[in-house]
């Protein structure tokens, strides 16, 4: 699929104090803003950014030259979550069903994401991240563990389980990663129940695949634009 072959299908989650616009056929490549507009922009400002990420993967992704290219098809109320600074909503084919290919193109996606990541980490060892608005306060270390835990919860979203073998946080990163990819494929197949033991609606794989590449990338981002 290439992002030159037909308009680039935008959903806007819009809540009281932020917007988020996703871009559902590219996991990850989800901005925010204040409003629709400024989400809208930023999502374009980012496109090369997100284009980088995947230039390794036969993905065919191209950015944008400008706004006209994308159109928004839908607008979707945002919550607490969207307002805190995370997209959040529930897209109308989040439930359909998954084939081999989008599996395997999803793959191919998040561990895109793992690899940036990962080059992120390495090019800020040893620097200083500036703190204020754009991340916080949080270290280089903090943010990894941040990773890692955040991965872990959403593993548990989808249905998955993790028992870590290490203490080292490289090799525990890793770990939850694979353990990503294995439970989002049996998720794909269908192989796990849509609600978990006590009732509650688990992850779609669709969301879940959102969500883990939006969470890499926008710490990817934040460590690239703190480090001094």
């Amino acid at each position: 699929m290439s992002t030159t072959d037909k308009p680039i299908e935008v959903y806007l989650e819009v809540g009281q104090k932020r917007t988020f616009a996703i871009v559902p056929d590219w996991p990850g490549w989800s901005r925010g803003g204040r409003d629709e507009a400024t989400a809208l922009h930023s999502l374009c400002d980012y496109a090369p950014r997100y284009a980088r990420v995947l230039q390794a993967t036969a993905l065919g992704f191209h950015a944008p030259s400008d706004m006209s290219a994308i159109a928004v098809i839908e607008r979707l109320p945002g919550n607490a979550t969207t307002d805190f600074g995370a997209p959040d909503a529930v897209l109308p084919g989040d439930t359909e069903p998954v084939d081999p290919a989008e599996l395997e193109r999803w793959g191919a996606i998040l561990q895109a994401c793992w690899r940036a990541f990962d080059a992120a980490v390495e090019a800020a060892t040893g620097q200083i991240l500036r703190t204020g608005p754009r991340g916080g306060g949080r270290d280089l270390t903090r943010i990894v563990e941040h990773a890692r835990e955040s991965d872990a919860a959403y593993l548990r979203s989808l249905g998955g389980t993790l028992k870590l073998d290490t203490d080292d946080p490289g090799r525990a990163l890793a770990q939850t990663r694979e353990a990503m990819l294995t439970t989002l494929s049996a998720a794909a197949r269908g192989e796990i129940p849509a609600r978990g033991p006590r009732g509650g609606l688990r992850w779609t794989p669709r969301y879940f695949v959102r969500r883990v590449a939006w969470h890499a990338l926008d710490h990817v981002w934040e460590i690239e634009d703190r480090a001094e």
